[in-house]
């Protein structure tokens, strides 16, 4: 899998004496089984995450041909509008926590690391032809969508593709952007650990019923492969 080749290569470029858990390379199909445990039609997830779910369905579909039968609906991903968020420090890279404080923008972030972080941001190493947009530049404009725009944006496009653009004032945007939404994520949290008690008893009660879905598909695949259901 992808993950376990890039972090196979960081491990050997910052200590070669260093290895890698078989966790990293075998947990693809723990997660098909919590995937395929629930039938799910589909699967809220990153573009980084499109060879997991590869998987699953190649699991799925190998399992509906052993039985004879199409047991398993093969889940589909789904994204949100911006399916993968890229690295501020390196935009060819996804935005990443394993890869360093400067390579991810936390949720729940302070304001002042935040606009810290957009304002050392990657833009134009001077080398993009004209009437293109540089990917660091591209990535400061899908971040600043994701966070809900600005009325800006556009025209600020447009200065970008004509090599107009001041990019103190893209960043300034963008972070403002992003202090407004990491604020309302503070906000929810703290609301909800001021409640804690009430979202558990919430969390529990949902666990009880999703249980009972899980419990049902593991019955039914051992009576599909002819192993013995023991009864609880």
């Amino acid at each position: 899998m992808t993950q376990f080749k890039d972090k196979s290569q960081q491990i050997n470029e910052k200590d070669k004496d260093a290895f890698i858990s078989t966790g990293l390379f075998t947990y693809p199909v723990l997660q098909a089984a919590d995937i395929l445990i629930y039938r799910a039609d589909y699967v809220p997830v990153g573009k980084d995450q499109d060879q997991h779910l590869e998987l699953t369905r190649n699991i799925a579909n190998r399992f509906n041909q052993l039985v004879g039968k199409e047991y398993f609906v093969l889940p589909e991903t789904l994204y949100t509008e911006l399916p993968k968020v890229l690295s501020t420090a390196d935009p060819l890279k996804k935005m990443s926590a394993s890869l360093g404080p400067k390579h991810f923008i936390s949720a729940f972030g302070e304001a002042e690391v935040i606009r810290k972080q957009v304002k050392s941001a990657v833009t134009d190493s001077g080398d993009t032809p004209v009437g293109q947009i540089s990917a660091g530049v591209e990535n400061l404009f899908a971040m600043l969508k994701a966070a809900g725009g600005h009325p800006e944006m556009d025209s600020l496009h447009e200065k970008a593709r004509e090599g107009a653009l001041q990019y103190g004032r893209l960043k300034e945007i963008v972070a403002d952007a992003l202090i407004a939404m990491t604020n309302r994520f503070k906000e929810k949290r703290k609301e909800i650990l001021e409640d804690k008690a009430s979202y558990q008893k919430r969390i529990a009660a949902s666990s009880q019923e999703i249980r009972k879905k899980a419990q049902a598909t593991v019955r039914e695949v051992k009576d599909l492969v002819g192993l013995m259901n023991i009864p609880s």
